[in-house]
């Protein structure tokens, strides 16, 4: 298996332990898990796979990666209450998982020949939109967009950090090692440090 499947592997492992205690914070039944973990665990990819024109999708090439997501989910159902908190468990698995789809990302459009801002959108996208539409349709506020963290920017910048990379000639897999770590340091820097970025606020217009 190459670096990026095995990473493809991970992240939707990850995501579907996420989506599944998100499924237990909204108390759903078992069916309910299944789906939440599964849409949580290929809904990047699959984005990334459409705007790629890759077919077939990731996850229909390889049913393997629905049957991990559902096993994770039955995981998650039957142990979930052990969690002292299990939103908080939510969000460094979520960071693991971002560490792990956003190099996965990379890695396609990389061995598809796509250019750096390729490279960079897919890294995004394979790592942020998966757990976009975890908390939207679990009506929770999205990760992705909690006031000044570090979600997206870490996303961004470990794609960034793997585009430079390649441009400088070091090998794919080196460069998508250099993309996870620079992910998970700023979104765990976010979480424990209170690393943010400055947000807008409103002024009054000048007479």
């Amino acid at each position: 298996m190459t670096l990026t499947g095995g990473l493809d592997l991970a992240a939707v492992f990850v995501f579907a332990l996420t989506g599944a205690l998100t499924a237990s914070r909204a108390q759903l039944d078992i069916v309910g898990f299944i789906f939440i973990a599964c849409l949580t665990a290929v809904g990047g990819g699959t984005l990334r796979d459409l705007v790629l024109g890759r077919t077939p999708v990731f996850w229909i090439a390889a049913p393997e990666f629905i049957y991990l997501a559902a096993f994770a989910a039955l995981v998650v159902f039957f142990t979930a209450h052990l969690l002292e908190s299990r939103y908080r468990a939510i969000l460094w698995l979520d960071a693991c998982a971002l560490a792990v789809a956003v190099p996965a990302g990379v890695g396609v459009a990389a061995h598809l020949g796509q250019p750096a801002p390729v490279l960079v959108m897919m890294g995004v996208a394979t790592g942020c939109f998966g757990g976009l539409m975890r908390d939207v349709v679990c009506n929770e506020v999205p990760l992705v967009l909690k006031q000044g963290e570090l979600y997206v920017t870490a996303a961004f910048a470990g794609a960034s950090a793997a585009a430079i990379a390649i441009w400088q000639g070091l090998t794919p897999d080196i460069a998508l090692l250099i993309c996870a770590a620079v992910t998970l340091a700023l979104r765990a820097g976010s979480m424990a440090f209170g690393w943010r970025l400055p947000v807008y606020k409103s002024r009054p217009p000048r007479s």
